[in-house]
């Protein structure tokens, strides 16, 4: 269902630019053309093929949608400024600095393929989201996203979210398969700019209605879309997508992950060769991993081992269980997360999680302290928390 093994290499080949002679030769009369930066930004993705780079957030995006519309599965993304991305990294379009001349090189993979349609949507969220949401309803072939600017903006869609999204199944017997990316994460851009409100949405779960995923690596993100379309009853998925990650080093995933990989619900720490020595499980997600691992690596910390939950729901209990069955001498399992306590993840995984606890185990929480907005107005009061509660993860 998450691989990727029928395609070989195919897809690829779209990367490098080898797909036909008068392909090549438009293309590179084009690529004269546009920003130098952006000519910077291809070339460098044709290294992935030779596995000479590992690909990004917004390069793994790239692949799960060229994948789904080699395979004749339609893409519809709209959001504001998500044809560029807001962060400048997704580029689906690419624009003749001259001319003005709008090219997807998307759409121009073989004869076959379906096409994808991206839109930089108005800043009316509900209206927006609403649209979308309907468009799911009346076409369930195809993959449609709508993107948040920022995590937080989908406040303003809330009413579309909690009286149509998450239940309208269960209200009118309406399926949807909306895809909702909420850049996600604290790194010190203030209360409007921190937070999807993750909270929200694990309070609306019940009665396998919906996906709430926040994931680590890029080929989580490439698996995870390409299983949203491969499932055979879809529902409404929401991604924590990231922000910081779409440049960090080390959120980055080999050819091979995309390739052989699949999408994997709870991601064990593939570090430690002696589970026997583990004192302490740190369960998180999101990118409070990557402080999490940077911390452990600087201080040789050899005796914690880090387990990702990157679906929270459905939760799958089971697996978990597994996980910290492993572990027979962690007598600590710590639950960490950037968000303050009555938010984030923390009271929906916590009556779960003492259920998976065994030997004696103890489950404790690292995070910010309770608060009233979603995050601190200063950056370095933020800075200081995220310091704080990285500590507290290896010395509680």
């Amino acid at each position: 269902m998450g691989h990727f093994t029928v395609f070989g290499n195919e897809i690829f080949y779209f990367f490098t630019l080898k797909q036909s002679k008068d392909f090549d030769i438009f293309f590179g009369i084009f690529v004269r053309y546009i920003h130098p930066k952006l000519k910077k930004f291809l070339d460098k993705r044709k290294e992935f093929v030779n596995g000479k780079i590992e690909a990004d957030w917004a390069f793994s995006e790239s692949l799960a949608f060229g994948s789904l519309l080699y395979e004749d599965i339609p893409v519809r993304l709209s959001g504001q400024d998500s044809v560029r991305g807001t962060f400048s990294q997704r580029h689906l379009a690419l624009t003749d600095i001259n001319s003005g001349d709008e090219y997807i090189p998307l759409n121009h993979i073989n004869n076959s393929q379906s096409k994808i349609e991206a839109l930089d949507s108005l800043l009316s969220e509900a209206a927006v989201l609403g649209f979308e949401y309907g468009y799911s309803i009346a076409d369930p072939l195809t993959l449609v996203m709508w993107e948040a600017q920022f995590g937080d903006f989908a406040n303003g869609a809330q009413v579309i979210i909690d009286n149509f999204i998450v239940a309208s199944f269960e209200k009118w017997q309406l399926p949807n398969s909306i895809v909702m990316l909420l850049p996600h994460g604290y790194e010190g851009q203030g209360p409007e700019h921190s937070s999807a409100r993750l909270e929200r949405f694990l309070t609306l779960c019940a009665q396998d209605n919906i996906y709430v995923c926040n994931l680590t690596t890029p080929a989580q993100y490439f698996h995870l879309l390409r299983r949203h379309m491969k499932l055979a009853i879809r529902k409404p998925l929401i991604i924590m997508t990231a922000k910081s990650l779409l440049r960090h080093p080390e959120a980055k995933s080999p050819k091979e992950s995309f390739i052989k990989g699949r999408f994997i619900e709870i991601i064990d720490d593939s570090t430690t060769e002696n589970k026997n020595i583990i004192e302490k499980v740190i369960l998180t997600g999101g990118k409070v991993y990557y402080d999490l691992i940077d911390y452990r690596r600087e201080k040789q910390i050899n005796n914690t081992a880090i387990v990702r939950i990157e679906q929270y729901y459905p939760y799958n209990g089971k697996m978990l269980e597994q996980i910290l069955d492993s572990y027979t001498n962690a007598k600590k399992v710590v639950w960490v997360q950037e968000e303050p306590k009555n938010m984030g993840a923390w009271f929906f995984l916590a009556q779960r999680l003492v259920e998976q606890l065994n030997n004696g185990q103890k489950l404790m929480y690292v995070g910010r302290p309770e608060a009233a907005s979603p995050a601190a107005g200063s950056n370095k009061v933020s800075r200081q928390q995220q310091k704080k509660l990285i500590e507290d993860a290896f010395s509680k």
